[in-house]
């Protein structure tokens, strides 16, 4: 068993170890259900997403991850509707931590949506990592979403299941988690127009179909 390390970074080997966690990267019914995702985006949308692709294709290889986060990111969250309502939260860069089967587990998620008020969380169910390179000199990406899936359960204590997303560059991965199991989606290349529209429906289903769900 590990033993308590509030700074420990955690690899996904370990905490699928450590946590008894089951990891697929084939589709389950709910990864299908959320991958199935249909939009129509209006003349402004369609505009703004050739622009942000066209930057992307010119561009992504060279940005660095803030880079990413500003001339990208930004616009597809925003295109999605991903945003603040009275009772969900969007948090950005927001600590979140919690004690796992007698483990301290503390780690930073770049974007989260959660119920709550004003600034204070209560609730988290979309949790958003980003990095440049496929393993970051101070993390591995697919490891703190793990760790952000395991610290929202323990706050959640509801056994509702838990979505989000790894971007890696230009490519994004789809992530749920159902009690232990959790699956991961093929990747989706936002420099293929088409896959980058596709990525904004599916961000679009968990803002209009799931969360709802979630919060009830």
């Amino acid at each position: 068993m590990a033993r308590q390390n509030k700074t420990r970074i955690w690899s996904e080997a370990e905490l699928i170890d450590v946590f008894d966690l089951r990891k697929t990267k084939i589709p389950t019914p709910l990864m299908t259900e959320w991958l199935d995702a249909t939009t129509q985006l209006s003349e402004v949308e369609l505009l703004i997403m050739h622009k942000i692709h066209h930057n992307a294709v010119e561009n992504i290889e060279a940005w660095a991850e803030e880079d990413l986060k500003m001339n990208f990111i930004a616009f597809v969250i925003d295109l999605a509707g991903l945003q603040a309502t009275r009772t969900i939260r969007t948090f950005y860069d927001k600590t979140i931590f919690a004690t796992v089967e007698g483990i301290y587990l503390k780690t930073k998620t770049d974007f989260m949506m959660a119920k709550g008020v004003l600034d204070l969380m209560k609730n988290p169910y979309f949790h958003f990592q980003e990095y440049k390179r496929d393993k970051d000199p101070h993390g591995d990406p697919m490891a703190q979403l793990v760790e952000a899936f395991l610290i929202a359960q323990q706050i959640n204590q509801n056994g509702k299941a838990l979505f989000g997303c790894c971007v890696v560059g230009r490519f994004w991965y789809f992530v749920t988690m159902e009690n232990k199991n959790y699956c991961v989606s093929m990747a989706h290349d936002c420099t293929d127009e088409k896959e980058l529209q596709q990525i904004i429906a599916i961000l679009r289903k968990f803002e209009t179909f799931f969360l709802p769900q979630l919060i009830d």
